[in-house]
C-alpha cells in the first residue's frame, strides 16, 4: 500500500538475512590443485638467503650485546689483549672508597709491619698510587720552585720560573711507579714466582707516600733554626722507604697474589 510516497510492508518479518537472488549470468569458477612442489623454510639466515625469516642483522646484531659485554653493563668488553685497551678493564682497580685509601696510607707509614701486601692481595688499587704520585709531583715541583725563588731573592738576582721542575718530577715519579714494577713482574714471571702486576703497582705507589710529609716538613724546617734537620728528614724517609718496600715485597712472594 502506498502512503505519502512511501511503501509499507504488511505482515512481513524483516529480521534475518535476505536470500540472494540468483543471477543467470553468474559463472562458477573452480580452482584445481597445483602441481608445484613446495619447499620448507630454509634454516639459513642472512640478507639474501632465508627469505621467510628476518635477516641476521635485524634479529641478532642489534638485539644482542656485543661480544664479551656484560648484560646490563652498557659497556662492551673485548677479549684477550683487546680488553687491555678498554676502560672497563681498569674500573675494578679504582673501585675503592675513602676508608680503604686512608687505611692503606696509614699502613704505608709503618715500615716493620709487612702486612700491606696481605691486606691488599684481594683488592689492589691504582687510585691511591696515581694520586700519590700526582701529589708528590706537585709538592716536589712547588717546593723546588719556592726554594730557588728565595735563594735568588736573597742574592738579589733575577728569578725565572723553570717548568723543567714539573717535567722532571713527573718523569721520575711516574716512571718509578710504572717501569720498576713492570721490570720486576717480568723477572718474577721468568722465575715462576707468584706476583701480580697490579699488586706491584699498588705496592710501589703507596711506598712513595712517606715522601710527601717528609718534603713538607723539610720546607717548614728550612725557615727555622733547625734547617740542618732537612737532610736528616730526607734520609729518614729514604730509610723508611727501603725497609717498607723490602719487607712487603718479600712478603708478597709468599702470597698467592692473583695476576
Amino acid at each position: 500500500m502506498m502512503s505519502g510516497g512511501y511503501t509499507s510492508i504488511d505482515n512481513q518479518k524483516v529480521s534475518g538475512s535476505v536470500p540472494a537472488v540468483s543471477d543467470p549470468s553468474h559463472v562458477a569458477v573452480k580452482f584445481t590443485d597445483s602441481n608445484l612442489q613446495t619447499f620448507p623454510p630454509s634454516g639459513a639466515q642472512g640478507k639474501i638467503s632465508g627469505g621467510t625469516q628476518p635477516p641476521h642483522d635485524a634479529d641478532d646484531t642489534f638485539s644482542k650485546p656485543a661480544g664479551g659485554s656484560q648484560p646490563g653493563s652498557g659497556e662492551p668488553q673485548g677479549s684477550g689483549w683487546f680488553r687491555t685497551f678498554t676502560i672497563a678493564a681498569y674500573k675494578p682497580y679504582f673501585d675503592v672508597d675513602t676508608s680503604d685509601i686512608i687505611d692503606r696510607l696509614k699502613e704505608s707509614l709503618f715500615p716493620f709491619r709487612g702486612t700491606f701486601t696481605e691486606k691488599t692481595a684481594t683488592n689492589p688499587d691504582l687510585y691511591g698510587p696515581f694520586w700519590i704520585c700526582t701529589t708528590l709531583i706537585f709538592v716536589a715541583a712547588s717546593i723546588g720552585t719556592f726554594v730557588t725563588y728565595i735563594a735568588h731573592k736573597l742574592k738579589k738576582k733575577e728569578w725565572d720560573y723553570d717548568i723543567n721542575l714539573v717535567t722532571w718530577s713527573a718523569g721520575v715519579f711516574y716512571g718509578y711507579v710504572t717501569v720498576v714494577p713492570l721490570i720486576l713482574y717480568v723477572i718474577l714471571k721468568y722465575f715462576s714466582a707468584p706476583s701480580g702486576l697490579v699488586q706491584l703497582f699498588c705496592l710501589y705507589g703507596y711506598s712513595l707516600f712517606v715522601f710527601i710529609p717528609a718534603l713538607v716538613s723539610s720546607l717548614v724546617f728550612f725557615f727555622s733554626s733547625f734547617s740542618p734537620l732537612n737532610a736528616k728528614i730526607v734520609h729518614l724517609a729514604l730509610y723508611h722507604f727501603i725497609f717498607w718496600i723490602s719487607i712487603n715485597f718479600i712478603g708478597s712472594l709468599f702470597l698467592k697474589v692473583p695476576s
